[in-house]
Formats: structure tokens, C-alpha cells, sequence
């Protein structure tokens, strides 16, 4: 009897100390989660196939003038579950999505101080989604974050594609190299911002895509960010292990919450294939469906704009040079003399609605027509515009009126200089008087540090405000384009007028220093996996100079990869960003962009492998029409793609825009050629993208017999 009581008192013990542990399998059954209770903390471990992908990771917050929610814990319920639905989003890279998980659901006990949490996973077969839920408790009521400590430790020294942490700019050149490297790579890998803010010498941001040395592909990033701070990631460069990191607020608080509450979700996307990286939709799926009941008032948009003259320095936001401060209300601009540069005015809208026109695009965006500009950035200015009132040189009736007539909407511009409140004061104002003019749609911009001050991009103070613009811009039933706002997280799935986001390193950067030729084979995997980019592409005119002979940058791209971004960089919300006269010397190579859709009925990823090419099939909605984009890196790329997903039995007629044979982005960007000719299901091309380049195809359904007249089989 005394052996037996020992034995149970042992084992009574070991129990306490190390829970049981429970497993959940993807439904394919690649992936297996184990999470356990050791030592009184809550940990998991994943795996792919057998492989280590997470090894064993704690989790936890710790608060604010109160014990911590890391340790002292017992599991009280687990329960596990399955879910399987396909869904339709309003717009979209597929019509169709589905959203197929199991799901561990336990709830711990922290007896010491008698407060209870959820954890929630939710196992895909591509990944992994977890998050914090709070129920509403006597001692677990309102309480402020110190610091979330979710861990995710890597099995190895992977090769990380990332950007240096920042609690206010995503807008970095991506760096390559082992995550043993990043410490020493930090210092050249933070270039200069209008806002920044890095917090360590190894913090960086998500979506972070890493690749193994056994080929796992692991992409880290968070879903349903609402009414919580951005998570950044800090990593310990001896053990690799990344930790949660969020973005304080003034007072260096990271958080507020009031139960019942829950965090974002915590994804990781794990394949040994990088296309099911980019075809994942965890983000979207770990988000709530649509709050609209009517959605129809909410379009994929293609659009030109009064934009890259004034980036490139050709023009100027601002209506004249004559003034060095502006109150709006009391300064006359009517005494001042116009600069004579100033890109918002009237002739010149006008030429723009004219060849969105003649070329069937849907929206003219205009910036700098509003009166402010003259010393809008860098004074911590809090009254700097009231987003209504126009220069004396663009007639907001006339120009309105004027599209109309055209069949072209105007897009409107909201830069808010960062000047948040000033924001929300005028707000609703603005809004009205969009609908009032007939604007449907807005792009809006955070340039600059925020006001309040101390305040930061990606704080939950500011992560509110963007989802209060969103929400009551659907009031009015307009969609909002935020550029500088914090990177999405799948929050088009709920609120779709939330229509596109710049939030990275987009095109403009190509007329201030350039970027890297491989940036776009490494967005895709990095800020796409949140949601669609305002990236801005189709620039033909390559050397800024013949735009602005006192700017010397140039894009480093080619121009046939210009075109394949409409297609690899998905958005429904695609700008054609060049000037028109520089679209009008390359009608042939234009004619693309034309035709390219805005909306998929499905997108293929026929080849990926991050940094060094992707190349993407995307079948316009409601139509049998293909579109194929390849972008690659400065060393070219070879492609050898199979056209099998074209229906059995049709013909079609392909226009192949490529690069030719002595194009590089460096010397010979704008060489490029055009192949036309009928393909079928059966058909493969053998296609070479040159350094810097890409390609762009479009495989349009033959509606007849004589169309296919003079036309060769490729």
C-alpha cells in the first residue's frame, strides 16, 4: 500500500508539472500541432511531413501592474473540432475560397490568481493560425499589455527574406540572408523615411518568408488585426527563436483590453513548394465574413493619375511658391502667383480624363488639388488640410462634369500629413462632399510623424483609426485606398471597401534612389500574404531624367516586366502610373495593360521561388480569358510552362509581351517583343525573361474561325 501511494503521488506530481500533450493534424495530415502545459507554461510544437518547423515555443503576455499571463497555469478543457465552408469574396484572386481546418480549442486555469484564457488553433492544411481569447471574468477585466511573448523558434539558420522592424514604415528594401546575418546587416538595411522608428538590432517585420536549408518554406505574419497593436518580431540570433513584439503607444503601452476580448491571429504557412505559399488564403480565412449586406457599390477599379510627375519632380503638389506658411480659412491664394508647376490643374486633369477615356480606365486620381501644400509636411502642422477646399486652378464642378461626360470617375486624394485628429474632425465633411461631387473611392495617406504625438503607425490607437476611415467610408459608400497605414492582415474579407494598400515599398521608390531588381519576386510572399498592394506599376519610361532631367534614379526593371505586375502583384485596385505621352510611344506594349483584368475567377502559381522568380496564371472573372505575368531577379530566368489549365477543346488566340533578347533592365530596358498566336490546352512555351525582366500574356477565348486567320500555332 505505501509503494502504491508513492507511485500515485509521483505520478500526481509529474502530471501537474507536465500536462499531457495534445495533438491536432492538419485535414491532409502534413501538419501535426502539439501543445502541452510544462511547468505550469503553455507551449506548442509544428511539424510538416515529419519535419520541425516550430520547435517547442511558449506562450503568453505579460501586463502592466499586474501578474503575468505566462506561467502558473493548468489545463481545465480542450476540445477539438473540424470546420469546412467555401466562401465567395467580393472581389478577389479566386471566386471561390475555401476554408478547411481543425480546430484545438483549451482553456487554462492560472489558480493562483484564479483567471482563465483560451487558446485557440486553428490547423489548415497549409498552416497554422493561433490567438489569445480573454472571457469576461471577475479578475480579468480591464488590463494593459506590457509585452506579448508568443515565441516561434526555428529549427535552423534559415534564409530570411525581411525588412527591418519599424513601428512606422514598411517602406524598406527587402534583405536576403541567414538569420545569423541580420544583426550585422541591420545598420545598412534601414534607410532613410519621413517616419521611422527601428527598435533592435534583430527586430523585423511580417509577413517574414524564410526558407530552409532542407527547403521548407515558412512564412510568419498575423491575421484580423483589430483593436490591438501590430506584432513585429525580435529575434534571439544565438537559439533563433522569434518573439512577439508589438508597437507601444506614447506612454510605451502596447495594448488596452477590456473582456470578453482576443489577440489578432498568430499564422505560420509552412510548404515544401513555394506556390502554395502564395496560393495560401489563411489570412483571409482566419478573418470574420463581410459586415455589408449590400457590397454591390464596391468595384475593382484600374486607373491612371496626376501622380508621377509630381514624384518624379517634374511637377509640384503645391499651387505656388510664394508662401511659407498657410492657414487654411485666411490665406487669400488668390494674391499669390501660381508656380507655374502645379500638377492639379485644370488643362491638365482634363488631359488625363481624355485618355482614361480612350483607353476605357475607370478612374482619374488626382493629388495635390486641395489648398495646403505649400508647407503641408514636417512642421507637426495639426490643422493642415480640410480636404474640401480646392486651388484656384482646379474647378471641382467642372472637372467632375467633365469626366462624367467622358464615362471616367475622379479619384479622390486625402493625404493627412499624419495629422490624425485633424483627420476625424473633417472627416465625415470630406466624405460627404466625395458623394456630393461624385467620387466613389479615395486614396488617403498617413506621410509624417503621427499626431497625437508620440503616437505610431502601427499602435492600436492608430490601428483603430484605420478601421474607423474604413467603416465610415462605407457609410457613405466609398472605398479607401490608405497609403503609409499599417500592413493588411486579411481585413478585406470583413470590410471590402477597404479596396488596396500601399503599406511597402511601392513603385514611387523607383524615382527616389530605385530598389532592388528583386523586389518584386519577394513581395508576393512577403506583404501580399496580407492582402492586396497599391504597388503602382506599368512605368514604360525606365530613366527618370527623360522625365525630369534634375532626377537621376531609374526603375530597375524592364519594361515587359512593367506589364507583368498587373498580373504578379495582385490588386483589384491597379494604376497604369506612368505619364500618358510615355504609354503613347509604346501603344503596342500599353495594349496589355488595356486588356489585363482587375477581378479572378482563379489564379495559378505556375512557378516561385522567393527572391528569384514567380510567375502567375489568372483567369478574368466570368470569362475564360488568361492572363500570365512572370517577374524575375537580375539574373533572368528561364521558364518552360505548360498551358494545361486552358479547357480541353477551345482555342485561343495568346500575345506574348517578353523581353527581347539583348533586353536587361540596366541597358536595354524598353527592348522588348510581341508574339501572337493560337494555343490550346496542349500547349507549352518556352519563354526567357532577362535580367531584371518578366513577361506578360494574354490568352484571349478565339470567338471564331476567322479570327484565327493568319495566325501560327506556338
Amino acid at each position: 500500500m505505501k509503494k502504491i501511494t508513492v507511485l500515485f503521488f509521483l505520478f500526481y506530481m509529474l502530471s501537474s508539472i507536465y500536462s499531457y500533450a495534445i495533438t491536432l493534424h492538419s485535414p491532409d495530415n502534413n501538419l501535426e500541432l502539439i501543445f502541452q502545459i510544462k511547468s505550469g507554461k503553455p507551449v506548442y510544437e509544428l511539424s510538416y511531413k515529419g519535419h520541425s518547423v516550430i520547435k517547442e515555443s511558449s506562450l503568453g503576455l505579460e501586463l502592466k501592474d499586474a501578474p503575468s499571463l505566462m506561467n502558473g497555469f493548468e489545463l481545465v478543457d480542450s476540445t477539438i473540432s473540424s470546420f469546412d465552408e467555401t466562401w465567395q469574396p467580393v472581389w478577389g484572386e479566386e471566386k471561390n475560397i475555401r476554408n478547411h481546418y481543425n480546430e484545438l480549442v483549451v482553456t487554462l486555469d492560472q489558480t493562483d490568481t484564479d483567471r482563465k484564457i483560451i487558446l485557440r488553433f486553428r490547423l489548415f492544411d497549409d498552416g497554422l493560425g493561433f490567438r489569445y481569447e480573454f472571457p469576461q471574468q471577475k479578475n480579468l477585466n480591464y488590463f494593459t499589455i506590457k509585452e506579448e511573448h508568443s515565441q516561434f523558434a526555428m529549427a535552423g539558420d534559415h534564409t530570411a527574406f525581411w525588412i527591418p522592424g519599424d513601428y512606422d514604415t514598411q517602406e524598406y528594401d527587402y534583405t536576403e540572408s541567414k538569420l545569423s546575418e541580420i544583426r550585422g546587416l541591420m545598420k545598412s538595411a534601414i534607410t532613410p523615411n519621413s517616419s521611422q522608428t527601428p527598435f533592435s538590432p534583430t527586430g523585423v517585420q511580417t509577413a517574414l518568408m524564410m526558407k530552409t536549408d532542407e527547403g521548407l518554406y515558412i512564412n510568419l505574419h498575423e491575421a484580423a488585426l483589430i483593436d490591438y497593436s501590430c506584432m513585429h518580431l525580435n529575434l534571439d540570433d544565438k537559439n533563433f527563436i522569434f518573439e512577439s513584439w508589438l508597437t507601444p503607444d506614447a506612454l510605451g503601452n502596447k495594448g488596452y483590453m477590456q473582456t470578453p476580448c482576443q489577440t489578432p491571429w498568430r499564422t505560420v504557412i509552412v510548404s515544401d513548394d513555394a506556390r502554395d505559399i502564395l496560393a495560401s488564403r489563411i489570412t483571409l480565412n482566419l478573418n470574420e465574413p463581410c459586415k455589408y449586406e449590400d457590397t454591390s457599390w464596391i468595384k475593382p477599379v484600374k486607373y491612371i493619375g496626376v501622380w508621377w510627375d509630381m514624384i518624379t519632380g517634374k511637377g509640384s503638389w503645391a499651387y505656388t511658391n510664394d508662401l511659407y506658411s498657410v492657414r487654411l480659412g485666411e490665406t487669400d491664394y488668390s494674391k499669390t502667383q501660381p508656380n507655374g508647376k502645379h500638377s492639379a490643374n485644370n488643362e491638365n486633369v482634363k488631359r488625363y480624363i481624355d485618355f482614361a477615356a480612350e483607353h476605357g480606365f475607370d478612374q482619374v486620381l488626382v493629388e495635390g488639388w486641395n489648398e495646403g501644400w505649400e508647407d503641408w509636411f514636417g512642421k507637426t502642422k495639426d490643422y493642415v488640410f480640410d480636404f474640401v477646399t480646392p486651388y484656384p486652378d482646379f474647378n471641382v464642378q467642372e472637372l467632375q462634369e467633365y469626366a462624367q461626360n467622358k464615362g471616367v470617375k475622379l479619384m479622390m486624394h486625402h493625404e493627412t500629413s499624419a495629422s490624425v485628429r485633424n483627420y476625424e474632425r473633417h472627416m465625415n465633411k470630406a466624405y460627404q462632399f466625395m458623394v456630393d461631387n461624385g467620387y466613389n473611392a479615395v486614396k488617403s495617406g498617413y506621410v509624417g510623424n503621427i499626431i497625437p504625438r508620440g503616437e505610431h503607425h502601427y499602435g492600436q490607437w492608430m490601428n483603430n483609426h484605420y478601421l474607423y476611415a474604413i467603416t465610415e467610408a462605407a457609410k457613405y459608400k466609398i472605398m479607401v485606398n490608405a497609403h503609409e497605414a499599417v500592413r493588411p492582415t486579411g481585413l478585406s474579407r470583413t470590410y471590402p471597401n477597404l479596396i488596396g494598400n500601399e503599406s511597402a515599398r511601392g513603385t514611387e521608390y523607383e524615382a527616389f534612389g530605385g530598389s532592388k531588381p528583386f523586389h518584386t519576386t519577394v513581395l508576393p510572399f512577403t506583404r501580399l500574404i496580407g492582402g492586396p498592394m497599391d504597388y503602382t506599376p506599368g512605368i514604360f519610361e525606365t530613366q527618370i531624367k527623360n522625365v525630369n532631367p534634375d532626377n537621376d534614379s531609374w526603375v530597375r526593371s524592364t519594361l515587359a516586366r512593367q506589364l507583368a505586375l498587373f498580373v504578379t502583384m495582385y490588386s483589384p485596385l491597379q494604376m497604369a502610373a506612368d505619364l500618358p505621352e510615355n504609354y503613347e510611344r509604346h501603344l503596342d506594349a500599353f495594349q496589355f495593360i488595356k486588356d489585363v483584368a482587375v477581378d479572378w475567377e482563379k489564379s495559378l502559381y505556375l512557378e516561385a521561388e522567393p527572391g528569384d522568380y514567380i510567375t502567375v496564371a489568372r483567369q478574368a472573372k466570368n470569362t475564360d480569358n488568361w492572363f500570365i505575368g512572370n517577374t524575375s531577379d537580375e539574373n533572368g530566368h528561364t521558364s518552360r510552362i505548360s498551358l494545361d489549365f486552358l479547357t480541353p477543346g477551345k482555342t485561343y488566340i495568346a500575345t506574348i509581351y517578353s523581353d527581347a533578347a539583348d533586353a536587361h533592365y540596366e541597358t536595354n530596358p524598353q527592348a522588348y517583343t510581341i508574339t501572337k498566336g493560337i494555343v490550346t490546352d496542349k500547349t507549352q512555351l518556352n519563354l526567357k525573361s532577362a535580367p531584371g525582366g518578366g513577361y506578360a500574356i494574354s490568352i484571349i477565348e478565339a470567338p471564331d474561325n476567322l479570327s484565327l486567320k493568319g495566325l501560327k500555332k506556338l
